[in-house]
């Protein structure tokens, strides 16, 4: 069979994802065999594929394509989020670029260009996915705005709201000047700015005393209503009970006390502006205080200000200084460094305000969601992450869902009077207008006579519901796929959404279904570069995807993302290790085209072959076991590395070398399909981490019918692991290195005659693999001798004893032993240092405390191996 020089991604990946999809191997239909469930995070809808998505869509196909080949019924399911303020965003800045401002259209000519906008953009980063490897059933793929989901959606607010769990109240929110909305914490991200400290006095009633605050916003001074101090700070005690005089505006302010003030920060004085800030708003309710709010919902400063009315925020705030300085009660400006609170989307500074807005009661959904993680029904990995999660829990408050955008799930509340109470909650318009003529009495209500909230939906309001409402579990709990694929089998995610979604997932499965919504929550790191900055745009230091993928194949940046991601760890991405990916897949082509090169003759395996075939076995048994392990554990990285060096170093490095015919010979046929049958079982357990350069060469390796695919082929089982036979090969690989080095360094040829003598007492053990050891260390001979033979270089492997009849210089051979001895005497210091601390011995495993005991006994054999050695060297 002809087969390229070289692995071509480019002419793989495409063709082989296209013929998975023409066969259907991602479908999924519940039968009788046991589900596998997994719901994708769904990325915004405004996204590109980065490299956190790639970790976490890799981590997911590793999950769900090995349970595909264990013969679970394997079912992934894809979608997308609406992304309220992010889509919104961007269509407004695509309108900006039209000349269209968002103000100038209707409600329903704006969602005609968000949906416009969508159908040409929303299907981008799903394709990506697909361009990565992953295996979704992509026939199931949901959107946050689907019509289906949608009802759901509305469905759990008017339940939630008919229960008491939702209301509408004025309370400190994240607000957007710019998009003019409250925002989530999550939507919120801190920038350190360049800023000024301002350093203001403001002069006691009754007296010529002035008492200095600081700020870093002296446009909110206008909203004023008292200055804190702390009660045990002797500088004020004086001023207790007194007041104070605002400064521009004279209005009389009370000087009040409490212990949040710290008395080391600033001067030490507070000023309390409780519509402006979100300490100053609790500091106003427990002190009775006024709340004065001076800004507009676009940051301009209103009526109640007094001055500057119209103004822009920032431009007041220079206005501000400016009569401050103006009135002598500017005593001085510092320039500092500060975190400021942004819009994500918009990078407006955030505001904190209060508005009216609709809150969702959480304490009572938040006991039993955190039951259900402290008693490990959901299993956290890693399970640290439980701390933070009973952190959020514990303290967890009422939660804004409303948002002030077009763009999402509308907040089905109908309004028919003028009254604050005039209003119905409904999933329909007709149910809405039932309730409001039950309500108000008056009969003559009309449907049009209703007005909906302008309102939406928080995002996070609409993704808590995903692992149900991708099956239609909310709207029909009863169906017949909402039984059998929920609860799902594990969430992947990242830790830096644990509070924003994961807990209102969990909250959202118990209060809803009364069930867990998943059974593992597996937390990726956070990607970074090696610098362990957090990957941006802004910094440059975030890689093309697809310019990586291009380079070093999709299997290869899969590949990347694996070699150093462990479960809640940062993984410090390096372009080199996906080089290090496609030097994996150009292994692994190499060792194809070795063994379809093979020219094959009848026969059976030979007794070096045969030796070679069960010692691979017995590694590939134990491979297949820590593998298995490993996935269960979620401990991905590391079941990749034993994959990593079961191939390359077993497979291709000592297996291959075994039994490949000598050049110009032919190799036996039954060796040959043991051959393939080992390569085959290496490229299904890699398939999961690798799909593409496994499913070509698993095509690659026999003839195969149409329809078949390495992707539904059989998960390799594991035989009982035979740890003594997999140390022997190990010993065995040790003797074969060994003997090449002493070739080496004697400066012979690697073809030269080299006897091997194994001493008497270890000889049995490697007699029945002579002909491989042979083999693979081109010997001459093997025999046993008793003792140090005369003229030889001496190895130890453990504590056998082996020599090579060389010329050697005795006196360096004994040096080198020496510096041996004394390291071995060094280690079994520090082994018999840690078994002789009781608290180690007592508290440890037992079967760490026997390994520990082994390396003692070990350490102790070969320092008696040693020293014998050095005596027959010096008697030479």
């Amino acid at each position: 069979m002809e087969i390229a020089k070289t692995y071509d991604s480019s002419l793989v990946e495409g063709k082989w994802y296209d013929y998975w999809m023409k066969n259907e191997f991602f479908k999924s239909t519940p039968d009788e065999r046991e589900p596998y469930t997994i719901v994708i995070p769904p990325p915004n809808v405004t996204g590109i594929l980065h490299l956190g998505h790639t970790l976490n869509t890799t981590v997911q196909d590793i999950l769900i394509r090995r349970a595909r080949m264990q013969g679970k019924n394997a079912c992934w399911v894809p979608g997308t989020d609406h992304a309220a303020i992010a889509t919104e965003n961007k269509v407004i800045e695509m309108l900006e670029e039209k000349g269209i401002r968002k103000a100038e259209l209707s409600r329903e000519d704006f969602l005609s260009y968000a949906w416009e906008w969508k159908e040409k953009y929303g299907g981008i980063i799903l394709n990506q996915f697909q361009k990565i490897g992953a295996s979704c059933d992509w026939d199931r793929t949901n959107f946050t705005m689907n019509e289906d989901y949608y009802n759901q959606v509305v469905k759990v607010f008017v339940d939630l709201y008919k229960q008491g769990k939702i209301y509408k109240g004025v309370r400190m929110v994240n607000w957007d000047p710019k998009r003019q909305t409250a925002l989530s914490d999550e939507e919120v991200f801190y920038k350190e700015v360049n800023s000024k400290l301002y350093h203001c006095a403001y002069k006691i009633e009754g007296s010529d005393e002035t008492i200095t605050i600081a700020t870093t916003r002296p446009e909110t001074i206008l909203g004023d209503t008292a200055i804190c101090v702390h009660p045990e700070d002797d500088r004020f005690k004086h001023l207790a009970g007194k007041r104070a005089i605002v400064p521009m505006i004279g209005r009389s302010i009370p000087i009040i006390q409490d212990e949040y003030v710290d008395m080391e920060f600033g001067t030490g004085a507070l000023k309390i502006t409780p519509a402006h800030d979100i300490n100053d708003y609790n500091l106003g309710i427990k002190h009775n205080l006024e709340t004065i709010e001076i800004l507009d919902d676009a940051g301009h400063l209103n009526e109640n200000a007094g001055i500057f009315i119209g103004e822009d925020r920032f431009k007041a705030r220079k206005l501000v200084a400016a009569r401050l300085e103006e009135d002598g009660q500017l005593i001085k400006i510092d320039e500092i460094q500060n975190k400021v609170s942004c819009s994500e989307r918009s990078k407006a500074v955030i505001e904190p305000k209060l508005s009216m807005q609709w809150f969702c009661k959480m304490d009572d959904m938040a006991d039993p969601a955190l039951k259900k993680v402290l008693e490990e029904e959901i299993r956290f990995v890693p399970k640290n992450q439980e701390n933070t999660y009973k952190h959020w829990m514990s303290n967890i408050k009422d939660w804004c869902i409303s948002r002030q955008l077009w763009w999402g799930h509308r907040i089905p509340a109908f309004y028919y009077g003028n009254g604050v109470n005039d209003v119905v909650v409904a999933e329909t318009i007709e149910e809405a207008l039932s309730l409001a003529i039950e309500k108000s009495g008056n009969k003559d209500l009309k449907a049009e006579d209703l007005r909906q909230d302008e309102d939406v939906m928080d995002t996070w309001f609409s993704s808590w519901i995903w692992p149900q409402g991708v099956f239609n579990g909310i709207a029909d709990p009863e169906n017949e796929e909402f039984n059998y694929y929920f609860p799902t089998n594990v969430l992947v995610t990242g830790q830096d959404i644990i509070f924003f979604w994961v807990a209102r997932m969990i909250m959202s499965g118990i209060g809803f279904n009364d069930s867990i919504p998943f059974k593992d929550v597996y937390f990726t790191g956070m990607v970074r570069d090696t610098k362990g900055r957090k990957m941006s745009k802004s910094l440059g230091n975030s890689p093309d995807l697809f310019k990586l993928i291009e380079k070093y194949s999709a299997d290869g940046v899969r590949a990347g993302v694996l070699y150093s991601s462990p479960a809640g760890n940062d993984l410090l991405f390096d372009e080199k290790q996906c080089e290090q990916g496609r030097n994996f897949t150009s292994k692994i082509w190499n060792a194809l085209r070795l063994v379809k090169g093979w020219e094959i003759q009848e026969g059976n395996n030979d007794n070096a072959a045969a030796k070679a075939i069960e010692l691979f076995n017995a590694k590939l048994n134990q491979a297949i076991v820590e593998l298995n392990d490993g996935l269960d554990k979620y401990r991905i990285s590391d079941s990749f590395m034993t994959l990593y060096k079961l191939i390359w170093d077993e497979f291709c490095g000592f297996y291959l070398e075994s039994v490949k015919p000598d050049f110009g010979a032919k190799i036996n046929r039954e060796t040959y399909n043991a051959t393939i049958e080992l390569f085959e079982s290496v490229m299904k357990l890699l398939h999961p981490y690798m799909p593409f350069v496994t499913e070509e060469v698993y095509q690659l390796l026999d003839e195969r019918a149409e329809g078949d695919s390495i992707v539904i082929s059989e998960w390799p089982t594991a035989k009982d692991v035979d740890t003594t036979l997999i140390n022997l090969g190990n010993d065995i690989q040790d003797v074969v290195t060994n003997v090449r080095n002493v070739r080496n360094e004697a400066g012979l040829g690697p073809k030269e005659a080299m006897d091997l003598k194994i001493q008497d007492a270890c000889f049995d053990k490697y007699n029945s693999y002579a002909e491989l050891i042979t083999k693979l260390a081109s010997l001459s001979s093997i025999e046993s001798v008793p003792s140090q033979v005369e003229s030889s270089k001496q190895f130890l492997v453990g504590t056998d004893e082996f020599y090579v009849p060389v010329e050697i210089d005795v006196n360096k051979e004994i040096e080198k032993l020496e510096k041996e001895l004394e390291r071995n005497k060094g280690f079994l210091i520090g082994v018999s240092k840690k078994l002789s601390n009781e608290r180690f011995v007592n508290n440890a495993p037992e079967q760490v405390v026997a390994i520990e005991k082994k390396k003692q006994a070990d350490a102790e054999d070969k320092i008696k191996a040693i020293e014998k050695s050095l005596v027959e060297l010096k008697n030479i």
